[in-house]
């Protein structure tokens, strides 16, 4: 196959929150932009997006190529793919749906290009079986924003080929991500199924009146959220054994986890819990904009972000300021 261009033209197909975070990741990175979402009033939101996330991205470093001019919108998905290195699939979380756009992006790209799928969940197996050619899909599962969370997770189907996976990581490391290469499909893959753990135990606490919305994310930003931004939960308990490591962490509270300290299975989400999330974010944002909290998360991951990369240059990806 072709080498990869060091900086080419991708296509971002469906422009909500996650295509367009993943346009702006790209436009600050020295790519040109092609995009294209049905919606009526979509390119003017991707515009808005793109301008919301750049200071951000400017605070960040930019490459020497970068503008936010750089993407233009095409009037048709075949026109948005006609001559681009990449595709990043981001269109509703919905198989019937992916399954038509993926076998339509599979028709209309050439040989060489590759599609990934900004999918949450699906598996590429399943998304692809109305593709005539499945050999270029494969995922590509960033964390919003994409333009800020450095990480990607990437994994075909069986009927993707293994070079389409290689290339997929090569190009999203060469634009900054940091890549997980999955050796094997997994429903929600890995960063999803651990935070849906998080997720699924802060529904029931406050379906059982234990901790209200603000009590959950107080504990997770000013305990063990800090830590795993750092080393994850893994090498965060390891420290925990002290000298004896994960091995002494296991040995001393591993009787613990027998402990009924979560329920792994989702509560019913009745009309009353779903009021009382709604009003609890509610209550936490205090009059702020979804815009305001935007702006203020994005200064948030900035520092962290930056503060990783004092710590530990080699290990921030996507952190580092761009060379010329």
């Amino acid at each position: 196959m072709p080498s990869l261009k060091p900086k080419g033209r991708v296509a971002c197909i469906g422009t909500g929150v996650i295509g367009g975070g993943w346009a702006a990741h790209f436009l600050a990175r020295g790519y040109e932009v092609i995009a294209w979402d049905p919606g009526a009033d979509a390119e003017a939101a991707l515009r808005r997006l793109i301008e919301l996330a750049w200071p951000a991205l400017e605070e960040l470093g930019l490459d020497a190529a970068a503008s936010p001019t750089r993407v233009s919108f095409a009037a048709s998905l075949e026109e948005a793919v006609e001559a681009v290195d990449f595709v990043q699939e981001s269109g509703p979380e919905r198989l019937d749906l992916k399954q038509r756009l993926l076998a339509k992006l599979a028709a209309a790209t050439a040989a060489d290009v590759v599609i990934g799928s900004s999918t949450s969940g699906f598996s590429m197996t399943e998304m692809a079986r109305l593709a005539g050619d499945a050999s270029r899909l494969v995922v590509g599962h960033p964390f919003n924003p994409p333009y800020l969370i450095p990480l990607v997770e990437v994994v075909g189907g069986e009927r993707s080929a293994p070079w389409a996976v290689d290339r997929a990581c090569a190009f999203y490391e060469a634009a900054g991500k940091s890549v997980i290469r999955m050796e094997r499909e997994l429903p929600g893959f890995i960063g999803n199924r651990l935070q849906d753990a998080v997720w699924r135990e802060a529904l029931h606490m406050v379906a059982a009146g234990e901790a209200t919305v603000e009590q959950i994310d107080q504990a997770i930003m000013d305990g063990p959220g800090l830590r795993w931004a750092l080393m994850g939960p893994c090498l965060t308990f390891h420290l925990a054994g002290g000298e004896g490591g994960m091995a002494h962490m296991l040995d001393h509270f591993g009787p613990s986890l027998k402990e009924p300290w979560t329920r792994l299975e989702a509560p019913e989400l009745t009309p009353a819990l779903r009021d009382a999330m709604v009003e609890g974010c509610e209550r936490e944002a205090a009059g702020r904009s979804i815009g305001d909290l935007v702006r203020e998360r994005d200064r948030g991951l900035i520092a962290i972000l930056k503060a990783r990369q004092a710590l530990a240059p080699d290990a921030a990806p996507g952190v580092e300021a761009v060379q010329d």
